[in-house]
């Protein structure tokens, strides 16, 4: 593996065309303090960046959490003004993740808590080790969530399962996630990341223009009206139609072999 940027706490690292974003923190159950939201940022960026990267995977380092929520000693002593300049950077750190044209697995290793729980729902697919625990636990410190967990969690599993989670603060585990539909899969802890990779690698078959654009498709046609999300679904067919990969997946069909997609 290789990577030219160096992360405070963050291990950024590349390996064909799965990028590896693994926070590091284990100390502290891979809490996010602001310097962490800043190194997320910059390895995502990267990732948007580099045309040689076409999926990425985010986990925690250690064997207890995923990321395990705010760093508490933070947000103990923050004002109201910085609370909410903290969380709007969170969430637009968030929402490049779940813009990021390209997909994200959250290979969840343990606890997801609070912005832990939130950014592995910004993600494209959530697979969870049997140890996984989830929750949003804010109220129990008289906040609310900050990082976008009022509106990622009712779209994920609905408004009634949704509040029963946030208004508790009630911590479930791997199976009850999957029951409710927050993750995709439940894995053994030693297969989470190579199942994490060959879900990438089944994706990576596919025409990367399309695969974008069906991304796109989706995350703004939920937050549109289905008319709306329509007219969008058929101008993004249609400028796929216009694509070299079209017409080589296509022929590739009609001549009965594999296609080679170059993401044109």
């Amino acid at each position: 593996m290789s990577s030219t940027l160096t992360l405070e706490n963050v291990l950024y690292e590349k390996k064909g065309a799965i990028a590896y974003v693994t926070l590091n923190r284990p100390k502290v159950l891979n809490a996010l303090n602001q310097k962490t939201w800043e190194n997320l940022r910059a390895a995502f960026e990267d990732v948007r960046d580099d045309p040689a990267i076409r999926g990425t995977i985010l986990t925690g380092a250690g064997d207890k959490a995923f990321i395990a929520g705010a760093d508490i000693s933070e947000v103990a002593t923050i004002t109201a003004v910085e609370a909410e300049k903290s969380s709007s950077y969170g969430q637009e750190v968030l929402n490049l993740i779940e813009n990021l044209g390209k997909p994200v697995i959250a290979a969840v290793n343990g606890f997801a808590l609070g912005g832990g729980c939130e950014a592995a729902m910004a993600c494209t697919i959530r697979v969870a080790a049997e140890n996984a625990k989830f929750g949003q636990p804010e109220v129990t410190l008289g906040i609310i969530p900050g990082g976008g967990g009022t509106q990622r969690l009712p779209r994920l599993v609905g408004k009634g399962r949704a509040l029963q989670l946030i208004l508790s603060g009630e911590m479930i585990n791997a199976q009850e996630a999957y029951r409710i539909g927050l993750v995709n899969e439940i894995v053994p802890v030693a297969d989470l990341i190579s199942r994490a990779e060959a879900i990438l690698n089944q994706i990576f078959k596919n025409a990367p223009i399309a695969v974008k654009y069906s991304l796109e498709a989706v995350n703004k046609g939920l937050e549109t009206s289905v008319a709306e999300g329509l007219s969008l679904e058929a101008s993004l067919f249609g400028i796929c139609a216009a694509t070299e990969d079209k017409k080589e997946g296509t022929q590739a069909f009609l001549q009965k072999r594999h296609a080679n997609f170059k993401g044109k």
